[in-house]
């Protein structure tokens, strides 16, 4: 077992370890409390694991409810977070029970918006089922919805009272779903830890606790030193501006990880031919993700990207900030006009 403490504007533990599932109702009330907990779950993770979630939440002395969204990024909308604030409100519950997020990246998001939006706050405990919601989306407090415009432009930064992070789940998952967690791994390695991403040269299924516990204590000495994303968080974007924009232009048929895999190949491609970091820095980063099985180029045009990238977050006043790489392990941030971005992402397309 591992724990990961964070201290933010809440401070919470990150507990990790094989087969914690089972013990996650103890967990739950002795940091949480509350009488009543709601699972939030997609159709897919509830028949895997609601079933022994809910019996251990019951056995600590929870009344347990329970809401399923359909499997998929386009669950995360805006008539989901309304159906489960009202499911919420019928059923009785108050700022003091706990909201349980069961599953990947897209019900911890919308879990983690409707905790924060539900009488301004209530308990959240993201148990994540995912590679990607392991090693990322699960921790750190940004929570959000997708509008039509673009994703997660509806949210808030809302951490959570606990994570529990049982990797037994990861078991169970699609080969493809894996690999785009992986996407997410050679991210860490490539802001942060030369180690590690030499490290993701050998298979890591095997080293699933090291893995997933070093990404996060990464994840969390960024989020303790800029929780709200004013400046250093923008690192764990690398990739994300070209990923999100090819999401949204695929409407969301291309899986999250597939797409930021793909944002990495162009930004190292771009960078590498701009003199921003060195050729070797992005043949690795292209190799690395080559190695993963994930994809490295897009059938999207230069237009199609430029347009879609406009709806980012980090655009203001013109200028948008994009994470470029220097070197393995080290990344910096480059605010960047419209004219810079297209011709980053015409350089970045270019095989």
């Amino acid at each position: 077992m591992a724990k990961v403490r964070v201290e933010a504007s809440k401070s919470y533990d990150i507990i990790i370890s094989a087969g914690l599932l089972q013990s996650a109702g103890e967990h739950i009330k002795n940091t949480v409390g509350g009488t009543k907990a709601a699972i939030i779950t997609d159709d897919i993770v509830d028949k895997l694991y609601a079933r022994t979630l809910e019996t251990t939440l019951i056995d600590a002395g929870y009344e347990v409810f329970k809401f399923v969204i359909p499997n998929g990024e386009g669950s995360k909308n805006t008539e989901n977070f309304l159906a489960i604030l009202d499911f919420l409100a019928e059923n009785g519950f108050t700022r003091k029970d706990a909201a349980v997020a069961l599953g990947g990246g897209v019900v911890g998001d919308l879990a983690g918006f409707t905790a924060a939006s539900y009488m301004r706050g209530m308990r959240l405990v993201q148990v994540p089922t995912t590679l990607l919601a392991a090693v990322d989306s699960s921790v750190g407090g940004k929570t959000g919805i997708d509008l039509r415009a673009g994703k997660n432009l509806a949210g808030t930064f809302y951490q959570p009272d606990l994570v529990l992070c049982d990797y037994l789940t990861l078991s169970t998952l699609k080969e493809d779903v894996f690999r785009s967690g992986c996407a997410e791994v050679i991210k860490y390695g490539v802001i942060s830890d030369t180690s590690l991403f030499e490290s993701l040269r050998e298979p890591i299924e095997s080293r699933l606790e090291e893995i997933i516990t070093r990404c996060v204590e990464i994840k969390r000495d960024i989020v303790a030193a800029d929780e709200r994303e004013g400046g250093l968080r923008q690192i764990l974007n690398f990739g994300h501006t070209f990923g999100h924009a090819i999401e949204l232009l695929s409407d969301y048929r291309t899986p999250h990880g597939e797409a930021v895999a793909i944002g990495m190949a162009m930004m190292a491609r771009a960078c590498a031919r701009l003199a921003i970091c060195g050729t070797s820095t992005a043949e690795s980063i292209i190799d690395m993700i080559r190695h993963y099985g994930l994809p490295t180029e897009t059938a999207f045009s230069v237009e199609d990207i430029y347009k879609a990238a406009l709806s980012d977050k980090k655009m203001g006043g013109g200028v948008i900030t994009l994470v470029v790489p220097i070197e393995i392990g080290r990344c910096e941030l480059r605010k960047t006009s419209l004219e810079e971005l297209w011709e980053f992402i015409e350089l970045g397309l270019k095989t």
